[in-house]
């Protein structure tokens, strides 16, 4: 393609003729592969006018093979090529909202030359965050995986939330990475959800880096945040940058083991940058944190302890031995190396992604559990997603083995799924590939009923001789007790919190019913933190979510995925119940159901949970004389109903909290159903709950306020009139506060606004399930009223 300045006309080279257009608008640049004959690469132009278009032109868009977005550019191999585990790396990324994850995500894609323009949050054209609504409130609301190369890695990454309503997505997106980058706002420090989002990863046993973003900020405080990760998180932060501050705006950063002072090219958008060797006082800085690095890894990594002694001094001590002193204490998570810069800045994110390849693990330094397999396929579903054209999606890890198109595989629960096609994570766009290899991560089509935290495996036998492996001391293990092992020796449950508030949702009409059952099916399928269930008394379905702005998403999304206007009842918070003092009863069940006798006869009591287990058997020797003669099958089942009738409490159908079941007798008639044991069993606890004595248990919010210290005082006085305990005020700076209490939630409906109010808009709030506490009896009164909508 030429253009003559002279004529304003744009000419099209192809195949030795020449294609001439007028009035060429350009207005963006999209790359075509034309793979017919040879494969020559052409540029074209988007036009402002179809009808200006030289037929020569529309033939060439007609054969042009694929057109490619901007954003969308294909380096590399290929996501389905066999990559070398040690070349793979898993990671994710944490932080408290609004600490710039998507921001560091989007510049990763950058100068990986994945995408060719920077996307924005409060521009709306980021890669990961791709739902309208998070593009209209320019939030992170679904985790988003993606994929690109640096330095010969494979890096597949996955963009977290921030909010705590979104909590369940983290969980999602730590069962498939092998380490996480934790930002940090330089300016805030560790906020209430970075502790979250920690202790969520302490879980996962995963490796973390932290990343001390937004640095150019006149407030920004790298020291405070160091001391923050020690005393907050209970870590041993090593940094390995240093701040270069010029003029009060961050300059660059100084590499503490090279010794360099790092610069980045602004003209370029941080594209290129350059190393200074250091100089003068700031080469003693480094050299002084450099030995105190050295020291505190001499404790913990025997080679470089050894090597410093026979060198006898750190003064020469290798570089690289350092380094590799820093990863081995990370991969064991005795530190956290920290980094810094700023990424709408163009500041430090290169330095990170190396980093991100040094200490982080590969796969296949993590998860030998899953040798037990062998070389055979097994991964676990962390995800699943609809698409409008493909259905449901699942974002398979691969632990071993390869996953490929057509493949048939079966989950630990037995059934048998089919892999119609394969996709390379990109967010909310698709390339199909043709396998997943170990360790990398990809989308499958095909599976209707895999949910998150399913093990799959590549057929029955695999999975048989895996748990003889798992338990070589038992000859077999029951089909009941399959799903319990795998839980406990490959850690694939999925921990699913419990809601915080529950509303009731309805659609326009009737003749919408179907289809809103059908839409919450696939998002609860999405999303298992969304609780969805009928209420037979009122005749509604009610939702239960982590909190407002949760199901106010679920509401957009039913509105703009699937078209149906529904209508969300007035927000009921969820309150779970316990027992004051133990009740023991009895029950008999007897019906007569197609000819056959029916017979079930119990006693229970329902008292204090003592020990992990909610049903316990009676271990007096007239018990045990008795319930020896029961099936461990038919046990299993009375097991289920017991802890069914705990899930809904006789005040107002909250769950039952710390309260377990002791069974003392019980008799099964001859051809009795293993389903009417199982209700017969639940019938007698809830009988049992009727006359028992029991309490409400309110959830308790963690509250954190960063406030100018001229509003401390009237905000300290509107939290005294909502019940809340002060747990302590620290100064943040020379002007801020920072506040932690613990409050009710019932007392805390739009408290984001009146914190604004009161502050005149300077103060921020955040929050977090924090536990539950008693009511007291006039306060129960007042919930019970409310619940009932008398108040």
């Amino acid at each position: 393609m030429m253009y003559t300045p002279t004529t304003n006309h744009y000419i099209f080279v192809r195949r030795n003729r020449f294609y001439r257009a007028t009035e060429v608008l350009r207005t963006s640049v999209w790359w075509c592969a034309d793979n017919t004959e040879q494969s020559l690469p052409i540029m074209l132009l988007l036009l402002c006018n179809r009808s200006v278009v030289p037929r020569g032109i529309r033939r060439i868009l007609r054969t042009a093979a694929t057109v490619t977005p901007l954003r969308w550019n294909h380096t590399g191999p290929g996501a389905s090529e066999t990559l070398l585990e040690k070349n793979i790396r898993n990671i994710g990324i944490l932080a408290h909202i609004d600490g710039g994850k998507t921001t560091t995500t989007e510049r990763m894609l950058f100068y990986a030359g994945k995408t060719n323009v920077l996307g924005e949050v409060h521009h709306g054209n980021t890669v990961t965050d791709f739902l309208v609504q998070e593009r209209e409130r320019g939030i992170t609301i679904c985790s988003a995986a993606v994929s690109f190369d640096w330095r010969d890695h494979r890096v597949n990454l996955l963009d977290t939330p921030g909010h705590i309503d979104f909590t369940m997505e983290v969980e999602q997106s730590l069962a498939a990475v092998d380490g996480t980058v934790v930002i940090l706002d330089g300016s805030a420090g560790v906020e209430a959800q970075t502790v979250t989002v920690w202790s969520q990863a302490d879980r996962h046993r995963l490796p973390r880096l932290v990343f001390v973003n937004k640095m150019d900020k006149e407030s920004a405080d790298f020291e405070g945040c160091l001391e923050e990760l020690e005393k907050k998180l209970g870590v041993v932060p090593v940094p390995l940058q240093l701040p270069v501050i010029k003029e009060g705006k961050l300059a660059g950063v100084v590499d503490v083991l090279s010794g360099a002072q790092v610069v980045w090219d602004k003209q370029n958008h941080g594209r290129t940058y350059k190393a200074i060797p250091l100089v003068d006082q700031q080469l003693v800085e480094a050299q002084d944190k450099l030995y105190q690095i050295i020291d505190v890894l001499s404790g913990m990594d025997d080679g470089l302890a050894q090597a410093i002694i026979e060198s006898d001094s750190m003064d020469n001590v290798k570089p690289e031995l350092v380094a590799s002193a820093i990863r081995a204490c990370t991969m064991k998570q005795q530190i956290v190396p920290v980094f810094l810069g700023s990424a709408y800045k163009n500041i430090g994110v290169q330095l990170l992604m190396d980093a991100v390849l040094k200490y982080l693990p590969a796969p296949n330094e993590r998860n030998e559990i899953y040798n037990c397999f062998g070389s055979d396929f097994v991964g676990k579903i962390s995800k699943v997603t609809h698409d409008k054209q493909r259905g449901p999606l699942s974002l398979v890890r691969v632990f071993r083995g390869t996953l490929k198109k057509g493949a048939k595989i079966i989950t630990a629960k037995g059934t048998s799924e089919t892999i119609q096609r394969i996709y390379a994570p990109w967010a909310d766009e698709y390339r199909e590939i043709s396998s997943i290899s170990a360790g990398n991560v990809g989308l499958c089509a095909g599976p209707k009923s895999t949910v998150t935290g399913d093990l799959v495996v590549a057929n029955a036998s695999v999975l048989r001789n895996a748990i003889k492996k798992l338990s070589p001391t038992n000859d077999g293990v029951e089909e009941d007790d399959i799903n319990e092992l795998l839980a406990s020796k490959l850690s694939f449950h999925t921990v699913v919190p419990d809601a915080v508030y529950f509303c009731s949702i309805e659609p326009p009409s009737s003749s919408y019913q179907a289809a809103l059952d059908a839409a919450l099916r696939e998002i609860q399928r999405e999303d298992p933190s969304l609780r969805v269930s009928y209420d037979e008394t009122t005749m509604q379905t009610v939702l239960g979510g982590m909190g407002k702005l949760h199901l106010e998403i679920i509401k957009s999304r039913i509105l703009s995925e699937y078209k149906i206007d529904v209508d969300l009842g007035p927000l009921q918070i969820a309150y779970k119940e316990t027992l004051e003092e133990p009740a023991r009863g009895s029950w008999t069940a007897e019906k007569e159901i197609a000819g056959s006798k029916q017979l079930v006869r119990m006693e229970v009591t329902v008292h204090a949970k003592r020990k992990d287990e909610r049903f316990l058997l009676d271990s007096s020797p007239e018990a045990q004389e008795n319930l020896r003669m029961i099936r461990p099958r038919q046990m299993s089942y009375v097991r289920k109903g017991s802890l069914a009738a705990l899930e809904r409490g006789p005040k107002l159908g909250g769950q039952l909290m710390d309260v377990a079941v002791t069974l003392h007798q019980l008799t099964i008639g001859k051809g009795t159903a293993d389903t009417f044991i199982m209700a017969a069993t639940a019938q007698c606890v809830r009988h049992v709950l009727s006359s028992a004595k029991c309490r409400l248990m309110e959830p308790i919010m963690l509250l954190e306020m960063v406030m100018p210290a001229e509003h401390l005082n009237p905000i300290l006085a509107d939290l005294g009139k909502r019940r809340c305990e002060i747990l302590d005020v620290t100064a943040r700076g020379q002007q801020h506060k920072v506040l932690r209490a613990n409050a009710p939630l019932a007392e805390l409906e739009d408290y984001s606004s009146e914190v604004r109010c009161i502050s005149s808009g300077t103060a921020s709030v955040s929050m977090e399930p924090n536990g539950y506490a008693l009511l007291s009896e006039m306060d129960e009164a007042s919930a019970i009223r409310r619940a009932h909508g008398l108040e």
